[in-house]
């Protein structure tokens, strides 16, 4: 069943969606999914890419880790695999400068999205999130524990925030980036997250269509409301 804000549900606020999940899960093809779904049914659309949109000093991080730990360039494809270094790098210090980084990245988000609610839609659709980022953590600290929930305070919270759940080795085989066990790594400590958090939900491992099916359920009760209250002359406009 979809946790749903239901504050944010009745204020006028547009609809915020987020997708997290392992590299490979398919949140590309939810997010085009969930933005026909929305389109149809007359609700303005902008959908938003955390590392493009929200992440701050993003050149610099993304240069750094090229340079210091020889990460490899581009998005990994079944015909051509890529070697990330950058998130599986887990030197102490780069986990210290990660809690500095994704506070900062938090209070990025905030702005962004107020920008965005301004604007004439009924829906943002958020590919990633700062959950992604938290998720990358080492969540069995207590402090580090404490620092997620604050977070998880500070930004705003979305009305669905989809976890996709992937079969790592699947995940790997569409896009081979991260080594298999690395992303084993990331699939418990999202679950872990979603634990933590309690406002995450989780879209198992299903055939495409089945996916799509039980996103927009968890969606239809939102789009129901936003629809009612926009009311048919607004939708023609």
């Amino acid at each position: 069943m979809a946790v749903v804000n239901e504050r944010s549900r009745l204020s006028r606020n547009p609809i915020l969606v987020s997708f997290s999940g392992l590299d490979g899960s398919g949140k590309s093809t939810q997010i085009e999914n969930l933005t026909s779904f929305f389109e149809e049914r007359g609700l303005a659309t902008r959908t938003l890419a955390f590392w493009d949109n929200v992440v701050v000093w993003s050149r610099y991080r993304e240069g750094f880790v090229h340079a210091v730990y020889g990460s490899e360039r581009g998005i990994g494809a079944p015909d051509r695999p890529v070697n990330r270094r950058d998130k599986n790098v887990r030197k102490w210090y780069l986990s210290l400068a990660r809690h500095f980084l994704y506070f900062a990245d938090a209070l990025h988000l905030r702005s962004v999205l107020r920008k965005a609610r301004r604007l004439p839609i009924q829906a943002i659709i958020m590919d990633r999130y700062v959950y992604d980022e938290l998720a990358n953590l080492p969540l069995s600290n207590p402090l580090t524990r404490l620092f997620v929930r604050a977070v998880a305070w500070l930004v705003p919270r979305p009305d669905v925030a989809y976890l996709l759940d992937a079969d790592p080795e699947a995940a790997r085989a569409r896009k081979p980036e991260y080594p298999v066990d690395f992303m084993r790594e990331c699939r418990a400590s999202y679950f872990r997250l979603a634990e933590l958090l309690g406002s995450m939900t989780v879209i198992p491992p299903l055939p495409l269509a089945a996916a799509q099916a039980k996103v927009e359920s968890a969606m239809e009760p939102l789009v129901t409301g936003t629809v009612t209250r926009l009311g048919p002359t607004t939708r023609s406009a």
